[in-house]
């Protein structure tokens, strides 16, 4: 099996699961494990770059956020 096997098996499975997948990244446990994530990353970043750019971490964080879980 090569690789092209691999990633046609991977798209296949993606296709055939779709609805389970788009409920999984909007359910609420998703939303507590981004949230959690997106946090602990930003988080970091503010730590190791320049105060000046904590808003626009702010906003990269909540725009993402929006994209996953529910809320």
């Amino acid at each position: 099996m090569g690789i092209d096997d691999l990633v046609n098996q991977g798209k296949d499975f993606l296709e055939q699961n779709k609805d389970k997948i788009d409920d999984a990244i909007k359910s609420e446990q998703a939303e507590g494990v981004s949230d959690d994530v997106l946090d602990a990353a930003a988080d970091f970043v503010k730590k190791v770059a320049p105060d000046g750019i904590d808003q626009h971490v702010d906003g990269v964080r909540d725009t993402i956020d929006k994209s996953i879980g529910h809320e």
